[in-house]
């Protein structure tokens, strides 16, 4: 049931609706090249794009710039779900001769999964407690991605170098969510921003 929501979701694309990404951080907004927002921790920064909000089935670009040339890394993510179950996923990665890491790019060398994934720390992320499923029951409020990045290639020992928080939203703004109940009938309809009833 939950597989076939998902799906409908998607293929009625109502995240791509007069998307518009802005930053999810505390304090003043930290700008990069051409307007991309970034976090920086010590001299590395980590770039997600778009930043700090996006559509579940959007793709999430993720990058690190200012490490060292072939700087060995730990890319972290982690979230928790309605009822406050954990899950995570990382992957280790060598940084390039300029000290860059583009997850577009570059495959992981191993972790919770290996080779070029771009959007592997999303699809392989998993729960901490045994059998327990990643499931979204409320679509009006996102799942809130946290990305690390650690020095070296240990998952929970190295310094954190960059950190990042993401939305993963489920609807876009504007959407509206009516619930239809008539006879036997039980529904959901989802309507995008117009001028619609």
């Amino acid at each position: 049931m939950v597989a076939s929501s998902l799906a409908v979701l998607r293929g009625s694309r109502l995240c791509r609706y007069g998307w518009k990404s802005w930053a999810w951080l505390s304090g003043p907004l930290p700008l990069g090249p051409g307007g991309r927002t970034t976090w920086a921790r010590a001299n590395a920064t980590l770039v997600l794009e778009p930043a700090g909000r996006s559509c579940w089935d959007e793709p999430l670009g993720i990058s690190v710039r200012g490490l060292a040339p072939g700087q060995p890394v730990t890319l972290r993510a982690a979230l928790r779900d309605e009822k406050g179950a954990l899950f995570r996923a990382h992957a280790r990665y060598r940084a390039d001769a300029h000290g860059q890491l583009d997850l577009a790019r570059a495959p992981a060398l191993g972790g919770s999964f290996a080779g070029l994934e771009p959007m592997g720390l999303l699809w392989a992320i998993q729960p901490e407690r045994p059998f327990w499923r990643l499931v979204k029951r409320d679509v009006q409020t996102p799942f809130v991605l946290e990305l690390d990045v650690l020095d070296g290639h240990e998952p929970d020992g190295g310094r954190l170098l960059a950190k990042a928080g993401h939305e993963r939203h489920f609807l876009a703004p504007g959407v509206r969510r009516v619930p239809v109940r008539e006879g036997r009938v039980r529904a959901t309809l989802f309507l995008p921003p117009g001028e619609l009833p």
